[in-house]
């Protein structure tokens, strides 16, 4: 099950951009919270444990909003600043116990200590369904026994249970290259071995 992040709101009445330089500068960031049909929930969250909350990729969090009602939320949008990496604005989406969501869930290389070849990885996170409260915090893909030239997509992947690929099932996730060190030494073992083989002029 994912780690539930408890975060204590508070209600917002104040709107604009004035009002949002006011809240962080009491240190909270201003947030919506929105779904399953509701209206938009205009809420400050605290800056430091929401920071610290949201360094992890689709992290749940538990929202208790003025000391009740408690929701489940995903971060749907995070803005920061672009200087100094502080969160500006959350959008924050509710969802339900059980409820099946789509995430995109970071991807993790392991086995990759061979100095021949070069895991080329074509994408840096899957896209899964999977339930609200078992969403993983990556998915590792194991290069070990590949050989140059070998690829892996996404159908090959292990998945936890409960979690179906949301994209499509033969997309290339990473291939095996050659260094350039194995390239050079093969197109230098070719040159010799045409050498040997071109006929001599002088015969």
């Amino acid at each position: 099950m994912a780690d539930i992040k408890q975060l204590a709101a508070k209600s917002r009445t104040e709107f604009g951009k004035g009002a949002a330089r006011r809240t962080r500068r009491a240190g909270f960031v201003p947030a919506v919270l929105y779904g399953h049909g509701t209206d938009p929930i205009h809420i400050s969250l605290p800056s430091h444990d929401t920071f610290l909350a949201l360094r992890v990729a689709n992290a749940l969090l538990a929202i208790t909003i003025d000391g009740k009602n408690e929701q489940l939320a995903l971060p749907k949008q995070v803005a920061r600043n672009p200087v100094k990496d502080y969160i500006e604005h959350v959008d924050l989406i509710i969802v339900k116990r059980g409820e099946k969501v789509r995430v995109e869930v970071p991807l993790l290389v392991v086995d990759d200590d061979r100095s021949d070849a070069i895991t080329m990885l074509d994408r840096q996170t899957i896209a899964l369904e999977v339930e609200a409260t078992k969403i993983p915090a990556g998915i590792e893909v194991s290069v070990k026994g590949l050989e140059i030239g070998d690829t892996i997509i996404a159908e090959q992947l292990t998945l936890p249970e409960g979690a179906v690929l949301a994209g499509e099932a033969d997309e290339l996730i990473l291939s095996i290259m050659a260094t350039r060190a194995e390239v050079s030494e093969a197109e230098a073992g070719e040159e010799t071995a045409g050498d040997e083989e071109a006929p001599d002029e002088a015969e």
